[in-house]
């Protein structure tokens, strides 16, 4: 196996589109903290505005993603870019509004493009041989790695050498970009018609829960050393500064275990793997949480990350094993959703736990709930397997339980 399969004129263009549609994602966060930060109480206005934000994200993609037209994406996925580019346009031109109206630009920059996500990466699979399309959501993790990689460092740069409303203005830009780079790329891409929506929405997708759960387990950990890190190194008298090499370091290891994933067929089956990845990535921030030198907690966070775009690539194949062409794009809406949630819980339960113990002990309480969902989602697959396939399950791909050989999915 290798990656000539993906190399393309047509990948490289979604490649772009991907680039300009994702980056104000990864930078809105932190860009809504600068553009108030000098306002009075300007860091909680800041924090408040990035989780009406990211609400707007786990509540806009679901419901968008089950609306989305696999045969013609496009004006669906135009539509919603369009109107984020607005959202982030209007937080770059009016920084000095009513909170109110920050909060519904917000709201509309998070929630309007949020089944972008998955409507490009069903698009993207659609854009490769069948068998290549473990490859080309490997490349799709690099890409992913690589943007939230810079994306901090830019916001920064630009908020505080340029101006606060600079990072949100680029990412109005480059959103409109996305828009105009569609064109170039398919209307959609083939699946069977379906009539009945709801059916679709409550059958089919709910089908692929265990894969949901397996994401939100894996965003969860991540969000647990993203938080918690600086208290920790605080609590080893570590200089603060060092988070950010360290995150850092933990992208690009990311993006190396992506590139890896991808190189050949993996043993076992997909929630095997997911499962043997979560275990690993638990094992990793155990590490970070009882080791006490710098060394030891950067080889650690190195090491989660490897796992992480593991379990992201497998949680991907996964849902293209079960779901059919036609509900793809909503299952990874659905899906994007479910990481935002589990990000966000973990995120509450890190800062309510800070308050009570040591940061040490908050990461060790975090890796609990992740192998708790761990077991849940493993549960799941045991369940499902066990059962008959019925109608929905032979909407989908489930390959490897018809006797495909073993490591070799539809997807790898």
């Amino acid at each position: 196996m290798s990656y000539r399969d993906v190399a393309s004129k047509q990948v490289l263009t979604w490649a772009f589109v991907a680039v300009a549609a994702r980056m104000p994602v990864a930078m809105a966060p932190l860009a809504l903290v600068f553009l108030v930060r000098e306002r009075p109480g300007g860091y909680t206005l800041g924090a408040v505005l990035a989780a009406v934000y990211v609400i707007g994200e786990i509540l806009g993609a679901p419901v968008l993603g089950m609306r989305l037209d696999a045969r013609r994406a496009r004006p669906h996925l135009a539509t919603g870019l369009a109107a984020g580019a607005v959202g982030f346009a209007g937080l770059g031109v009016l920084p000095g509004a009513h909170p109110l109206l920050l909060g519904a630009f917000a709201f509309l920059a998070g929630a309007a493009p949020a089944a972008a996500s998955g409507g490009l990466r069903a698009l993207l699979t659609s854009l490769v041989p069948g068998h290549a399309a473990a490859q080309a959501l490997s490349v799709e993790s690099m890409l992913t790695s690589g943007i939230w990689a810079v994306s901090p460092a830019a916001v920064t740069g630009l908020a505080l050498g340029v101006a606060p409303a600079v990072p949100l203005l680029l990412a109005a830009a480059l959103m409109g970009l996305s828009v105009a780079g569609l064109w170039l790329l398919p209307e959609g891409w083939q699946a069977e018609q379906r009539t009945e929506r709801a059916h679709r929405a409550v059958r089919v997708l709910t089908a692929a829960w265990p894969a949901y759960v397996t994401g939100a387990a894996g965003l969860s950990l991540l969000a647990l050393a993203e938080l918690v890190l600086p208290a920790l190194l605080e609590q080893r008298g570590i200089a603060v500064g060092w988070a950010g090499p360290l995150l850092l370091g933990m992208s690009a290891a990311a993006g190396v275990g992506a590139f890896c994933y991808g190189l050949r067929a993996w043993p076992g089956r997909l929630p095997m793997r997911a499962v043997l990845l979560l275990c690993g990535m638990s094992a990793a921030v155990v590490l970070v949480a009882l080791l006490p030198a710098l060394p030891g907690i950067a080889a650690g966070l190195a090491v989660a990350g490897l796992c992480q775009s593991g379990v992201s690539l497998t949680r991907n194949l996964s849902l293209r094993e079960t779901l059919p062409p036609s509900a793809l794009a909503a299952g990874y809406s659905v899906m994007y959703a479910a990481v935002g949630a589990g990000y966000a819980a973990t995120g509450s339960l890190a800062g309510a736990l800070l308050r009570l113990a040591p940061p040490s002990t908050a990461i060790l309480a975090g890796v609990g709930l992740t192998l708790t969902l761990t077991g849940i989602a493993w549960w799941g697959e045991t369940r499902r397997d066990r059962r008959p396939t019925d109608a929905t399950a032979g909407e989908g791909r489930r390959d490897v339980v018809r006797g495909r050989p073993p490591g070799v999915g539809a997807d790898s």
